[in-house]
C-alpha cells in the first residue's frame, strides 16, 4: 500500500511537470516499476480515473487558467497542451466547462473583474476559517491555480510573524452515513513557500466531543514550494461518532492550494492513518520531586 501511494505521487509529478510534452502511456507506466496493467488499475483505482482521462483534465484545467489570465491565442494554447487543433481542444473543453473556450474567457473575466471592482468579500461556500490565529490568514477561491474545474480553494498567510500560528480551512458534518465505517479521504494539494507545514486533516468526535480518531499529516508534513499531488488520510468511524471534521492546515508562513475533496468507504485490510498516542498507567506516582533525571 505504502509503495503504491509513492508511486502515485512519483508519477503524478512527472506528469504535472510535463503536461505541455507528448506524454507516451508506455513510459508513463514504465516509470512506475510496475507492471503496465497493473500500474494502470492501481491508478485508476487511486484517483478515480485513469491515467489517460487525468492527463486531459489537467490540461484542460491549465489552459482555461491561460484562457482567462493570458492574452494567448485559443489556437497557441491548445497546441501548448497538446491538443492537435482548435476543433479537438474546443470539443474537449466543452465537455468539461460546457462552454466553447472563447466564451468561456469572456465571462470569466467579466465575472472577476465585477468581483474586484465591487470589493466583494471572499467567502467559501460550506467552508470556514479557523485555528490559532485565524485572522493572520486568509481562505478564499483560486480560479487561476486549478487543478480541476474552475477553482481551488486556498489557505494564505497574511500577517503571521510566528511559525507556531496556524490557521484551518475546514468544515464539519454528521458523522451517520458513515458510522461503523472505514473512510478515506483524498484530495490534491499544491504549496508556495510553506515554512513549517502544510496538509490535511481529519476528526472524528463523539456527541461529549471527545476525539475518537484523528490525523492531520504531522508525521508526513508537505513543506516549501510543492507542484499539485495526491494525498489520503484514512481513519475509523466508531459506533459511537457523531461528527466528522476536516479541512487543510497551514502553519507558520506560505501559501496551500487544494481541490477535488472525495470520501470513500475502504476496506477494512487498508491500515488507518490515525495518530495514536500509547501512554503507559503507572501502578503509582513517581519523580514527585522532580530529582530523577529522564
Amino acid at each position: 500500500m505504502y509503495n503504491h501511494e509513492i508511486m502515485i505521487k512519483n508519477i503524478i509529478l512527472y506528469v504535472e511537470e510535463n503536461l505541455h510534452e507528448p506524454l507516451d502511456l508506455e513510459n508513463i507506466a514504465a516509470q512506475s516499476n510496475f507492471l503496465k496493467y497493473h500500474f494502470h488499475r492501481i491508478f485508476q483505482s487511486t484517483i478515480g480515473m485513469t491515467i489517460t482521462e487525468y492527463i486531459r483534465i489537467r490540461r484542460l484545467a491549465n489552459a482555461s487558467s491561460a484562457l482567462i489570465y493570458t492574452s494567448e491565442r485559443i489556437l497557441d494554447i491548445a497546441l501548448y497542451y497538446q491538443f492537435e487543433s482548435q476543433e479537438s481542444f474546443t470539443r474537449a473543453f466543452k465537455e468539461i466547462y460546457k462552454l466553447p473556450p472563447g466564451k468561456y474567457r469572456r465571462i470569466m473575466r467579466d465575472m472577476i473583474k465585477i468581483k474586484e471592482e465591487t470589493n466583494m468579500d471572499t467567502k467559501v461556500k460550506g467552508w470556514f476559517l479557523s485555528g490559532s490565529n485565524p485572522f493572520h490568514y486568509e481562505m478564499g477561491i483560486d480560479h487561476e491555480v486549478v487543478h480541476q474545474g474552475k477553482a481551488s480553494g486556498y489557505l494564505k498567510s497574511k500577517t503571521v510573524s510566528d511559525s507556531t500560528e496556524f490557521a484551518t480551512m475546514m468544515q464539519a458534518f454528521k458523522a451517520n452515513q458513515f458510522v461503523g465505517k472505514r473512510i478515506k479521504l483524498s484530495c490534491f494539494i499544491r504549496t508556495q513557500e510553506v515554512d513549517t507545514y502544510a496538509g490535511m486533516w481529519m476528526r472524528v468526535d463523539d456527541t461529549m466531543e471527545d476525539v475518537l480518531q484523528f490525523d492531520n499529516m504531522s508525521n508526513r508534513p508537505i513543506k516549501g514550494t510543492t507542484n499539485w499531488n495526491h494525498y489520503s488520510i484514512i481513519l475509523d468511524v466508531p459506533t459511537q461518532s457523531a461528527v466528522i471534521s476536516f479541512g487543510i492546515i497551514l502553519s507558520g508562513q506560505g501559501t496551500v492550494w487544494a481541490d477535488q475533496f472525495t470520501f470513500e468507504e475502504v476496506d477494512e485490510s487498508i491500515p488507518t492513518t490515525n495518530l495514536e498516542v500509547h501512554g503507559e498507567l503507572l501502578d503509582e506516582p513517581v519523580n514527585l520531586s522532580f530529582d530523577e533525571e529522564i
